[in-house]
């Protein structure tokens, strides 16, 4: 017998080929860390995974008219405003506007301060505390109205009386609307300056509108 061919020795086996990547299933996006779906998956005939359909954000609390909710604050600001703010809108007629509001204040006050000079009792400052015993409300409208009331009996711990003595006098004599209540300031051991300010300002239209009170014409 032929001696026996050598055998051939093996090719080596070829290194397989790498794998072709799979393309990302439709939906999904590739990224650095791996694939990220971009959209839920869908379920049997095309429907939403269970759990998925109907969420939506949920709305912030509202109130009335689709505005966000007040705090009970300022629901309470808003009633003072207004109650208190309704009557009297931007500075009152022939005040002088030049400086602002704080001028506004300013004359208003030295207007009540010099028809109220030489009154007992009452010292005009402010629109606060000056008028708590409710004598310079008195006393503002004596000096248009001096046969309404006798000035000289009055108190000043009578609060009560003095309020409502002055809020209807204001309203019967001049026509001013009484946007302060007798209970609120007697209540209040120091009136609310914005409420006196308003009022201040009512009054002084109401007796403009009468012909009582005298400014130059521009």
């Amino acid at each position: 017998m032929s001696p026996a061919s050598p055998t051939s020795p093996m090719s080596p086996t070829s290194p397989a080929s790498p794998t072709s990547p799979t393309p990302p299933a439709a939906g999904t996006t590739e990224g650095s860390g791996g694939s990220k779906s971009g959209a839920p998956a869908e379920g049997p005939r095309g429907r939403a995974p269970p759990g998925t359909t109907g969420l939506r954000p949920r709305p912030r609390p509202e109130g009335a008219g689709g505005r966000p909710r007040a705090s009970a604050r300022a629901q309470g600001r808003s009633a003072i405003l207004e109650k208190f703010g309704g009557a009297a809108t931007g500075p009152a007629p022939h005040l002088k506007r030049t400086g602002g509001t704080a001028a506004v204040k300013a004359m208003l006050l030295e207007w009540c301060r010099a028809r109220t000079r030489g009154y007992q009792h009452v010292d005009v400052q402010n629109f606060s505390g000056s008028w708590g015993s409710g004598l310079a409300f008195c006393a503002l409208l004596h000096s248009f109205f001096p046969d309404a009331f006798d000035y000289g009996s009055l108190e000043p711990g009578a609060r009560r009386h003095n309020f409502a003595l002055a809020f209807a006098t204001a309203e019967e004599r001049a026509g001013c609307a009484p946007l302060l209540e007798v209970e609120d300031m007697v209540r209040l051991p120091v009136p609310d300056a914005k409420c006196v300010y308003t009022y201040l300002q009512e009054l002084y239209r109401c007796l403009v509108a009468k012909g009582l009170v005298k400014t130059k014409k521009r």
